[in-house]
C-alpha cells in the first residue's frame, strides 16, 4: 500500500476552525505519518537529513496548510528552501524523489468562484500552486491536483465536519490503493474525486 506522508503547516492552529478538525480525522494508520512543521520546528531550525529520511520512507507527499498570500505559510517554504538539496532533490546527481507523489491539501477562505479568470483572484488555485508544481516536477515527483476546502470563511459546524469526514475517507483510500489516480490526474481537484467503496473486511 502506498506511504503517505502529510506535511502539516499552520502557525495558528489554535485559531484554525477546519484544519483542526482536518487533522483529527487523519487516520491512525502503520503507512499514514502525520508530521507537524510548526509544532517540530517552532524556531524554524529544520533537521534537513530527518526530513529527506521521511521523504524517501513515504510514496505520496501531501503538504497540507491554509492557502497564506497564494502561497505556503514561511516554514513550509523553509523547508522546501532547505531539504530539497541540489544534488539529492534535483541536479544531475539529485535523483532521490524521482518516482514519487505530490499533491497540495489546502483551504481558502474565499469560495471557489474567486478563483477563477472572472473572481476576484484572477487565477485558479491550480495556478498560483504552478511554482509548487514545478518544484515537484524538478525533483522527479508527479504533482497531482490540489485537494481543497475551499470558502471555509462561511463554513458552519455541520459544514466543517462534512469535509473532515470526506478528507479522511480520502486518505484511507489513498492509503488503500482504491482511489482511481487517472480520475484524479483528470480532475480539478481530489476533493471532486469520487471515493470508491471499502474493500470487504476493511476497517471501519
Amino acid at each position: 500500500m502506498p506511504r503517505l506522508l502529510i506535511l502539516f503547516a499552520h502557525p495558528a492552529l489554535e485559531k484554525s476552525r477546519v484544519h483542526r478538525r482536518l487533522l483529527q480525522r487523519v487516520p491512525a494508520r502503520s503507512g499514514i505519518t502525520l508530521h507537524d512543521l510548526y509544532e517540530e520546528y517552532p524556531d524554524f531550525d529544520i533537521d534537513v537529513r530527518r526530513e529527506q529520511a521521511l521523504l524517501l520512507e513515504h510514496d505520496l507527499i501531501l503538504l497540507q496548510h491554509p492557502f497564506y498570500w497564494y502561497s505556503t505559510p514561511a516554514l513550509l517554504k523553509q523547508w522546501e528552501d532547505l531539504v530539497l538539496e541540489h544534488g539529492w532533490a534535483y541536479g544531475t546527481a539529485g535523483t532521490a524523489l524521482r518516482g514519487k507523489r505530490m499533491a497540495n491539501v489546502l483551504t481558502t477562505g474565499g469560495g471557489s468562484t474567486a478563483y477563477a479568470r472572472e473572481g476576484l483572484n484572477r487565477f485558479t488555485v491550480r495556478e498560483l500552486l504552478t511554482p509548487i508544481e514545478q518544484t515537484a516536477r524538478l525533483c522527479g515527483m508527479e504533482y497531482l491536483p490540489p485537494y481543497l476546502i475551499q470558502g471555509t470563511h462561511r463554513m458552519t459546524e455541520p459544514d466543517i465536519e462534512v469535509a473532515a469526514e470526506r478528507f479522511g475517507l480520502t486518505l484511507e483510500a489513498l492509503h488503500e490503493d482504491r482511489l482511481d489516480l487517472d480520475a484524479w490526474r483528470a480532475a480539478p481537484s481530489l476533493d471532486q474525486v469520487a471515493l470508491p467503496r471499502p474493500h470487504a473486511g476493511a476497517r471501519p
